[in-house]
């Protein structure tokens, strides 16, 4: 059972004060060597190559890869602005990632190039992480492809392109989209699989129902979802659990057995930082529901990034130390 993280971390205020590539390698190497020093398993960048060092912004989960490709237009319309924000399955963005105007291509998108700025600055395992194409799909406004399906399938052979070349021990796709509309499924999971099939290392999915400023944003349950993760040719599935019933955690039980999970066990919607008797019993009442053989990770509901660093540090040393507690590990 490994320790590792969903993905990101909170940008280090210097960074914002001083971008550059030089900075943001810096600030890369810190969040690895924090991770490591928490003892955590398999780590990432903390999501910091998502950093626009332009406009010294963030780029989210959309934007970070869908602004570089061909076919889609950042600048839209009062009407086109209107439209999308009329939606009612998207409700918690006010603008789309882009305008798909014409056939998508890769154009500036380079994921190898970011893999290759950070895969020599340690030698533990690293997990690459990547938005799946159906919440792609979802976060833009379409004018060219005839449906989502095909807009998803679009999305999903660039990523794959992209990620053939990647040889990250372990490659995740982030969904926490499809929480809040369950009736896709089946075009979320034909996209995600479509780009499985180009990863030659680990695959791992995580579903989560959304965090910003601690707020859950997709309102449903893992019950609605167990067809979906059936479908997926994945091996393990990294989901958030801090806050959901016993009962709901019950129906994972049902999920194909060659699929196994990593379960959140740190809450990154509170500030409150777990003891580690907390972690471990959380690990142990899922343990007691699932099995601890299906249990290949414990790691944090979510990502980090909405926390403060102090905060985030100190989750992740709870994080290994509850590990540790369960599995009878004495700690250094």
């Amino acid at each position: 059972m490994k320790t590792t993280v969903v993905g990101s971390y909170p940008i280090p205020e210097w960074l914002k004060s001083c971008p550059n590539e030089e900075t943001l390698i810096d600030a890369t190497t810190v969040v690895i060597q924090t991770q490591l020093r928490a003892g955590i398993d398999v780590i990432s960048d903390g999501e910091l190559l998502r950093w626009d060092l332009a406009s010294n912004m963030p780029n989210g989960m959309a934007e970070r890869f869908v602004v570089s490709m061909s076919g889609i237009n950042s600048d839209l319309s009062r009407s086109e602005l209107e439209e999308f924000r009329a939606r009612p399955d998207i409700t918690y963005r006010q603008k789309p990632a882009g305008i798909v105007t014409e056939e998508l291509g890769e154009g500036g998108l380079n994921l190898g190039h970011d893999w290759s700025r950070i895969r020599h600055l340690t030698s533990s395992p690293f997990k690459f992480t990547v938005t799946s194409p159906y919440m792609l799909a979802k976060v833009v406004s379409n004018t060219y492809y005839a449906s989502l399906t095909d807009l998803a399938f679009a999305f999903a052979d660039i990523l794959a392109n992209q990620l053939a070349h990647i040889d990250a021990a372990v490659i995740q796709i982030d969904e926490p989209n499809l929480t809040g509309c369950p009736q896709d499924g089946h075009i979320a999971s034909q996209a995600i699989n479509r780009v499985l099939e180009a990863v030659g290392s680990e695959k791992n999915v995580h579903l989560c129902f959304g965090n910003y400023h601690g707020q859950t944003i997709q309102d449903s349950n893992y019950t609605h979802l167990i067809g979906f993760m059936n479908q997926l040719d994945c091996d393990c599935l990294v989901l958030e659990l801090t806050r959901r019933s016993k009962d709901e955690i019950r129906h994972l039980r049902d999920v194909q057995p060659n699929i196994q999970f990593g379960i959140g066990v740190v809450d990154v919607k509170d500030l409150q930082i777990e003891t580690p008797e907390q972690v471990a019993r959380r690990i142990e009442d899922i343990a007691k529901i699932l099995g601890s053989e299906r249990i290949a990770y414990v790691n944090p509901d979510c990502g980090l990034h909405m926390l403060p660093r102090a905060v985030s540090d100190e989750k992740l040393k709870a994080l290994v130390a509850g590990r540790n507690l369960y599995c009878g590990i004495i700690n250094n």
